[in-house]
C-alpha cells in the first residue's frame, strides 16, 4: 500500500494536489497536508505528477 507524503520544505501551496485528490490533500497555512493515510476514490499519482515543485511522493507503508 502506498502512502502520500508532502515535503513541507519545498511545497508552495499551489493547491494542485487538493484539486486532484481533495479527500487526501488539504491546503492549510499555505502548505499542502495529507489528511488521509491512503488514496480513496482519487488517483494520487496524478497529484504526484501534477505537483509543479515535485513536493509529493508515494511511499510504501
Amino acid at each position: 500500500m502506498l502512502k502520500p507524503v508532502v515535503n513541507q520544505e519545498i511545497c508552495i501551496g499551489c493547491g494542485t494536489c487538493e484539486s486532484f485528490c481533495p479527500e487526501v490533500f488539504k491546503i492549510e497555512n499555505g502548505k499542502s497536508g495529507v489528511i488521509a493515510e491512503e488514496c480513496g476514490n482519487c488517483n494520487c499519482q496524478e497529484a504526484v505528477d501534477g505537483c509543479p515543485v515535485s513536493a509529493i511522493s508515494l511511499e510504501e507503508k
